[in-house]
């Protein structure tokens, strides 16, 4: 069977407590959901169904905040909101913040987001993503009956490459990587260190049908065989020790 990748559109704009999993079987364009599907959620609903969207006039900045936006063009208040959900600042440069968030990631901003949200207000990321994607796997257990994997994504930039791509930042029921290292190749030689990030490779074929204004933020991918298991976010993230960059 080929594989599919479904848009799930929305009308309605996501509100803190709201049902996603409800609001997406009621969906009119959302079709019936498989055993073995996977739910591809943007990181920007999950944030403003758990009420991680932040209203910026209540922002008081620092002098340290001050000072680095008046350098960087940033407005003083999300600098704030960077430094916050930041474990350490990697790099500044024209404009550009690269921080190590407090999850463990790699991103632009920490990921802090002022697209598609209300003047005013920036969006952070999720406190516990894979705790999130937990939470919505169970939940569309309990109303249809179906096993499934949860992922959520987000758009990350990469290093060396120009333009983003979406990457996972929150998994459930899906392994993270797929580890060939010791398998033969197709001339017989043995693989020591390939291993490929299957859920961000779902989350950037989902974006295929995501967009950033289709008003599609939920995604199905179907007829992907993946192994289920207990990955977390943290399978993925290189530890320091074997990074070259930082």
């Amino acid at each position: 069977m080929a594989l599919e990748i479904i848009p799930v559109h929305l009308e309605n704009e996501i509100k803190s407590g709201d049902d996603l999993i409800e609001l997406m079987i009621m969906s009119k364009s959302g079709p019936s959901i498989h055993d073995g599907d996977i739910l591809v959620f943007t990181q920007k609903i999950i944030s403003k169904q758990e009420g991680r969207v932040v209203n910026l006039s209540n922002i008081k900045p620092t002098l340290l905040a001050i000072g680095i936006s008046s350098e960087y063009r940033k407005d003083p208040r999300i600098m704030q909101l960077i430094l916050d959900q930041s474990k350490r600042i990697i790099r500044m440069h024209d404009g550009i913040i690269i921080s190590e968030t407090i999850h463990g990631f790699i991103c632009a901003n920490a990921g802090v987001d002022e697209s598609n949200v209300e003047e005013g207000y920036a969006v952070l990321l999720p406190n516990d993503a894979d705790a999130s994607a937990e939470a919505l796997c169970r939940q569309v257990k309990e109303k249809t009956g179906k096993n499934t994997a949860v992922v959520i994504s987000d758009t990350f930039g990469r290093p060396f490459r120009q333009g983003q791509t979406n990457v996972a930042v929150g998994i459930s029921g899906i392994v993270a990587v797929l580890d060939y290292a010791g398998k033969k190749d197709v001339f017989g030689r043995t693989l020591r260190v390939t291993s490929i990030a299957v859920v961000d490779e779902i989350c950037s074929a989902a974006e295929l049908v995501m967009g950033k204004s289709f008003h599609v933020p939920i995604s199905i991918v179907r007829n992907y065989h993946f192994n289920n298991a207990k990955n977390t976010m943290n399978d993925l993230i290189r530890p320091h020790s074997e990074d070259l960059f930082r």
